[in-house]
């Protein structure tokens, strides 16, 4: 069979990223914060966008009372009031924005509302490339430092002891050594290197012995707070035991556990520690009860690192006709198309400057539709959550249903890879506390009676459960299983170990107590 060339039509269908829908989907996956700072490189990038406050912020009144949640359609109407910002004489830059077809549609990926390439040659990597974001805000006057206070450090460490240090009168030597007992202190504020290490960071021509290096650490262990240098707990607790009063009740028994016994006391073994040190059980108890009034790290009480505030997305409010859902006005600011810029492009006679205006009117268009379809689509995905998981607003965690993103893509028709991109890094404020999105999402366990239950409901069931035990006899992983399959919920051993290993509660043996 000879071979000969042909042409033929062929039809298919193919996902094409464009630079816009590449940018919606990034804007989707920023928390507040994050798109905060996106929002303000595309400020200072962008000269056709600018702030939009209201009128009332602008006067100089109080903004917490024009704080008013916006629900979905007030942000629609605002935000295509901002699309419609002077722009009617170009009618070659006119774009319909009014198609209701979900950016992040399962079935419409594509979106045929949005044109493959801009009327421009550019691109959105011009402008929003991978660099370095502003520190940029939208504070008002009222607020104050309010991103000082939020992005700066707290004291280190070694700043709070150095302020100590150079008030006592110490040697050059002994000066340089304290430097370097503060500068291998770790974050708790304990000493994990030998006092060895310690002298081989010093000149060897000082010829400074070991009992003096141990000399500056005994000083910083009693300065502010006490202890800071401890080598392990045993020392950190011994130190704190000698500076209570001679007369405090079985301090001689506590300092000889923590000096002696301590591996024994974490293992919870009364028998072999009244056999020990020959003591009754309650003696025993008071002097366990003096070591758990004790601090366990030295730098428990200062503010050390930085400081994370979360910001809610999502605000759930308690409403006379059910619950309400709402955006938290301050995690979606409001931006728009400068009017006096836009105006000037068919005055601009330059192509040069025409085409990089008009590139610049479009993508702000385009920033401002993504924000829009962003806080929609948070919307929709959180209401949805709430729909599903009112028990759980009015009654608690142990009334949290099972939920997985299979569910909510199909409740509002999205991608699972959209309300995964949704949930991350996006926070509800309720009546019970602030929780991320991701929370109201818990595997399942079949009941009994056939029906299902959350895992979520199953962990707050296991620490309800451990919070009313007897603490002389505490509930084994088996008996909590037992008492599980009275409440028609079947849990296997080893799963209430994972769920309380989650929970952070120790094992039986180790939450025993004597009385």
């Amino acid at each position: 069979m000879a071979l000969k060339p042909s042409l033929s039509l062929k039809l298919g269908q193919q996902l094409r990223m464009t630079p816009q829908l590449q940018q919606a989907i990034r804007l989707l996956q920023l928390s507040s914060s994050e798109l905060e700072l996106e929002i303000q490189e595309a400020l200072d990038s962008n000269f056709m966008l600018e702030n939009s406050y209201p009128e009332e912020e602008i006067e100089g009144t109080n903004p917490q009372d024009n704080n008013q949640r916006e629900n979905s359609t007030e942000l629609k109407e605002n935000n295509d009031d901002y699309l419609e910002s002077s722009t009617s004489e170009n009618t070659d830059l006119q774009t319909d924005y009014d198609d209701e077809t979900s950016l992040y549609s399962k079935d419409n990926m594509s979106l045929e509302n949005i044109p493959e390439d801009l009327p421009v040659d550019t691109s959105w990597d011009d402008y929003y490339g991978e660099s370095n974001f502003s520190n940029g805000s939208f504070v008002s006057e009222e607020d104050g430092n309010y991103l000082e206070t939020r992005n700066s450090s707290s004291e280190t460490i070694q700043s709070h002891m150095s302020e100590q240090i150079n008030l006592v009168n110490l040697s050059e030597q002994d000066r340089f050594i304290s430097i370097s007992i503060l500068d291998a202190l770790d974050d708790d504020g304990m000493l994990p290197l030998e006092l060895d290490e310690i002298l081989d960071t010093l000149p060897p021509d000082w010829d400074v012995s070991i009992e003096e290096v141990e000399a500056v650490l005994h000083l910083i262990q009693h300065l502010d707070p006490l202890g800071i240098g401890s080598r392990n707990l045993g020392e950190y607790l011994t130190i704190q035991l000698n500076e209570l009063p001679y007369d405090t009740p079985c301090k001689k028994t506590a300092l000889s556990l923590v000096r002696d016994y301590l591996p024994v006391l974490g293992n919870r073994d009364y028998a072999q520690l009244s056999r020990k040190l020959r003591i009754n059980d309650r003696e025993l108890s008071t002097a366990i009860s003096l070591i758990q009034s004790l601090k366990p790290r030295p730098a428990s009480e200062l503010n050390i690192g930085r400081i994370e505030y979360v910001e809610p997305d999502v605000i759930v409010s308690k409403k006379n006709s059910g619950w309400a859902v709402e955006l938290n006005s301050k995690s979606a600011p409001r931006i728009r198309v400068n009017n006096k810029y836009s105006a000037l492009i068919n005055k601009e006679k330059s192509s040069k400057d025409m085409l990089q205006m008009k590139s610049q009117l479009q993508e702000a268009r385009w920033f401002i539709k993504s924000l829009q379809q962003r806080n929609d689509t948070l919307l929709r995905v959180a209401t949805k959550i709430v729909e599903h998981q009112k028990d759980f607003l009015e009654n608690g965690e142990s009334s949290m249903k099972p939920l997985v993103l299979h569910d909510i893509a199909e409740a509002v028709e999205l991608h699972e890879s959209t309300i995964s991109r949704v949930t991350t890094q996006k926070y509800m404020l309720t009546p019970s506390g602030v929780f991320e999105l991701k929370y109201f999402f818990s595997s399942h366990v079949t009941n009994n009676l056939g029906g299902e239950v959350s895992s979520t409901a199953i962990k707050a069931v296991i620490k309800q459960l451990v919070s009313e035990e007897n603490p002389q006899k505490p509930l084994s992983d088996n008996k909590i299983c037992k008492l599980l399959e009275q409440q028609n919920i079947t849990v296997a051993r080893r799963t209430i170990a994972k769920y309380r290993d989650i929970l952070m509660i120790p094992p039986s043996n180790e939450r025993k107590q004597l009385f």
